[in-house]
């Protein structure tokens, strides 16, 4: 199965500038739209998905803890309540400017500590599970592929929600199947690092961790970055190996 490339992008605000979306887009295939609570406002919003429809690229929602001063990364002590309102409240806007162009929203990805705090704890992951069963139309989840897959697959058939699985392209795995912590060495990996990850996880499901383990990691999808320029060539490489695999 050839793995889809997703990225994170609508992450500009204002005056501020974030990545280069325009090059981004040409060269993936799921668009993880920021929804204005980590960042992203209606006018980068409304420009993002006029790019998404002109490349033909999935739409998906990338909602967060109310935190634009932190970029979404840190954890707010929300009630499931709070996580419930503030997810549909975030979802619903970027499908309804979806529809406005013609495109559907096909999927949600949580960001930044919201994401992690879904993968390790079962009220919150469960939570969002049941936000996004409940919302007026089908959607799937993007979650992280890990040893907890068969886990996660079961509760989500629980909610009859769909999942994509995700793999990280640029990071190095522990032995445990989570991401090497950023604050240890290798963490982030290097160019021919990251295409040889990216060629064992197209062609085996598997990957390397830090102290040599192969461990299974089915993905569906993979998460890339293009902030600059280099990360936009990188993009392209990775797309022309997966797909001539």
């Amino acid at each position: 199965m050839t793995l889809l490339l997703n990225c994170d992008l609508g992450e500009s605000f204002g005056s501020w500038t974030m990545g280069v979306d325009e090059a981004v887009m040409p060269y993936i295939d799921q668009a993880n739209i920021a929804c204005g609570y980590h960042a992203g406002d209606p006018v980068v919003i409304n420009n993002t998905l006029t790019l998404a429809k002109q490349h033909g690229v999935t739409v998906g929602a990338h909602p967060s803890y109310p935190d634009l001063a932190g970029f979404g990364r840190r954890s707010l002590n929300c009630s499931m309540e709070e996580i419930h309102a503030l997810l549909n409240y975030q979802i619903a806007a970027l499908d309804g400017m979806a529809r406005n162009h013609g495109l559907e929203l096909h999927y949600v990805k949580p960001h930044g500590a919201l994401y992690n705090d879904m993968m390790k704890r079962d009220d919150i992951r469960r939570t969002i599970m049941q936000t996004l069963a409940e919302f007026h139309k089908p959607l799937h989840l993007m979650l992280q592929a890990t040893a907890s897959a068969d886990q996660h697959r079961h509760e989500a058939e629980t909610y009859q929600l769909p999942l994509y699985f995700e793999a990280f392209a640029d990071r190095r795995y522990d032995d445990d199947g989570l991401l090497l912590a950023r604050s240890k060495a290798g963490a982030v990996l290097n160019h021919d690092d990251m295409l040889q990850q990216v060629q064992q996880l197209q062609d085996t499901q598997t990957v390397t961790t830090v102290s040599g383990k192969t461990l299974p990691l089915a993905a569906d999808t993979l998460c890339v970055h293009g902030d600059n320029q280099a990360g936009v060539d990188a993009i392209n490489q990775i797309r022309q190996l997966i797909h001539s695999s």
